[in-house]
């Protein structure tokens, strides 16, 4: 089971404060108890290489809805095509998310050390697509109760994150599918094609206030 941090010496504002920007504050640090207090209130950190750091809350949310799920013909073939497996290569997983190589790559040492102290307490988790004894894929995020923040992919074979995704979306489909929140910050067109949709940033703060007091779903609870 996860091991609760430390709690934050900051306090974040209601997203409210936000009005119609997706940027909620600045500042603060990415200690382990700031970074899970942040999700719990519909916040993530992404740093901007101008300024402190930010801590995001969009709009207009991108979900994707885990009981409703009705994966594409090429998407199942897709999913079929890897195993998924958990957290056994997460520094692997996380290093490929970080390659200053891919386009608006974000992820900076200080996010990879932050994000890798929290899976070594059990809050981050890396799902990845295996074809063999090769890694051809794979995600990460942060997991609460019912709530999986979805923070970046990669693919080193075609197909490689989109079956992440789809195995994602199998390990949190439990009995509590329904209440489950599985985020993954903006719908983009590649994201569109998974299932992923828009709700408003209210509706996303509410549900997950329901989610995080949900048991873990079992891939995630060891």
């Amino acid at each position: 089971m996860p091991v609760e941090p430390a709690a934050s010496v900051w306090d974040f504002p209601p997203v409210a404060v936000a009005g119609a920007s997706d940027v909620v504050a600045a500042g603060a640090d990415l200690e382990p108890g700031t970074v899970l207090a942040a999700y719990r209130r519909g916040l993530f950190p992404m740093p901007d290489s101008h300024g402190p750091l930010l801590w995001w809350s969009p709009v207009d949310r991108g979900v994707i809805d885990v009981a409703g799920f009705a994966p594409s013909r090429s998407l199942r073939r897709a999913r079929q095509r890897f195993e998924i497996r958990v957290n056994t290569a997460f520094d692997q997983v996380i290093r490929a998310c970080a390659d200053p190589r891919r386009p608006g790559s974000w992820i900076d040492a200080d996010i990879i050390a932050a994000y890798t102290k929290l899976h070594e307490l059990g809050w981050v988790h890396s799902v990845e697509a295996w074809d063999g004894d090769e890694l051809a894929g794979g995600l990460y995020g942060v997991a609460i109760g019912g709530l999986f923040a979805g923070e970046s992919m990669f693919h080193h074979k075609t197909d490689g994150s989109k079956a992440a995704v789809a195995g994602l979306v199998e390990l949190l489909n439990d009995k509590y599918a329904a209440e489950r929140v599985l985020d993954i910050q903006w719908v983009t067109s590649h994201l569109s094609t998974l299932g992923a949709v828009e709700i408003p940033r209210e509706d996303y703060v509410q549900r997950v206030e329901r989610a995080v007091g949900l048991p873990l779903p079992d891939a995630f609870s060891g």
